[in-house]
């Protein structure tokens, strides 16, 4: 194999791999794992790391070989923090021994991931936060509470910060930890959705005991290591691949195919717009993915990720619509603890309500607006009158 692998020999070692493990009677973890071993996870990322240091664009020949035998995929709905948003960053920022250890029960699935991020005070100034994280020895004690914290309650590792200097200015003294949600210090409680399901949750830390060899960065860089994280998290969430008619507006077409009673002139104009803007927003994705073949996320993943939320909001809305009285019902009211949200999997009243959270998780649009301004369109920055206090001083 030459250094950087091309696109005939990732196909060479993908059949290798299928005819040492065939899928029909290999366990599938037993599979994901000897596909990881083969560099055959995530090709662009180093060799012993489920990577070859291959461009990211060929991951989809090595798909495509996968999909065409059968093969199990890692269920990336499912770990989807953990790809998107943990994996980047302890790839960027980890030492070898972390990166060895997370990584790959990571890609496989083994391990779900959470975020600990936001908290009451510090949402859309998430800088603001007021977690603490004092160091004792080679370990540090964090105190605080997080919030909207998707997936912690069946998750196994967090990525977090916390302030660890508040004599600095709020976005100096943050650090970036990985978190052990099994330590007993953690306390994991539910939050109900307009939906009725609790998917969210907020999490507690008291005298959690983190060792320093679990901090990504440097002691209070913690700002610089996040904004890796959230990134991509705005690509895994405004950028995903789909097909044609996938996602929101796939449901909303069928049922308009499928139920010509439902027709009126005024729907169909405003189905075909949405539907040109949803073809719109998935070629965009696709230009985007190729884009980051040549280095990390930059701020547009932010402009893909305003508009999945506002079009995700008048898809669904338009969908109720249609549907009328039958629209908002959907048949499970319960309190359920989902690993993940089934946006297309569910009924319209669902989706109508659930879509409602997507102008706020990743980002909300107020912060996502300005972001693009000035990031994208070079527009001169807000007034900011906190930038040099230091953040015990902020008035909370």
């Amino acid at each position: 194999m030459t250094a950087v692998p091309d696109a005939a020999e990732l196909r060479s070692l993908t059949r290798e791999l299928l005819a040492a493990h065939p899928p029909a009677t290999t366990p599938r973890t037993d599979f994901l794992r000897a596909r990881f071993d083969a560099g055959l996870a995530w090709v662009h990322y180093p060799v012993g790391l489920g990577g070859l240091d291959a461009p990211r664009s060929l991951q989809a020949v090595v798909d495509a070989e996968l999909q065409a035998a059968g093969a199990p995929d890692n269920d990336p709905r499912r770990i989807g923090i953990g790809l998107g948003m943990a994996a980047p960053t302890v790839l960027a920022y980890g030492t070898e021994d972390v990166k060895e250890r997370f990584l790959k029960p990571l890609w496989v699935g083994e391990e779900v991931w959470c975020q600990l991020f936001s908290e009451p005070g510090a949402g859309s100034d998430l800088a603001a936060l007021g977690t603490r994280a004092v160091r004792d020895g080679d370990e540090w004690v964090v105190n605080g509470q997080k919030v909207w914290t998707s997936s912690a309650h069946v998750a196994r590792w967090a990525i977090l910060i916390a302030r660890t200097d508040p004599d600095l200015p709020k976005h100096r003294g943050i650090t970036y930890f990985i978190c052990d949600m099994s330590d007993p210090g953690v306390e994991v409680r539910p939050l109900r959705q307009i939906t009725g399901e609790a998917e969210f949750n907020e999490v507690f830390l008291t005298d959690v005991r983190i060792p320093d060899a679990h901090r990504l960065g440097e002691v209070g860089d913690g700002w610089r290591v996040a904004q890796t994280t959230l990134m991509n998290e705005r690509v895994s969430i405004g950028g995903a691949r789909i097909p044609r008619e996938g996602g929101m507006i796939g449901p909303v077409a069928r049922t308009w195919r499928e139920r010509p009673e439902l027709r009126t002139h005024d729907l169909h104009r405003r189905l075909l717009d949405l539907w040109v803007d949803s073809e719109v927003a998935r070629l965009t994705g696709e230009r985007l993915r190729q884009q980051l073949v040549a280095g990390q996320p930059g701020p547009e993943g932010s402009a893909m990720k305003l508009g999945f939320a506002r079009l995700n909001q008048a898809i669904s809305g338009l969908e109720v619509e249609l549907l009328g009285d039958e629209g908002l019902l959907y048949d499970d009211w319960t309190m359920r603890r989902p690993e993940l949200v089934d946006f297309t999997g569910r009924e319209a009243g669902y989706r109508y309500l659930r879509s409602k959270g997507n102008s706020i998780e990743g980002g909300t649009t107020e912060v996502l607006l300005n972001i693009v301004a000035e990031r994208v369109l070079g527009l001169p920055s807000e007034p900011r009158n906190d930038k040099d206090v230091a953040w015990k001083d902020l008035a909370r």
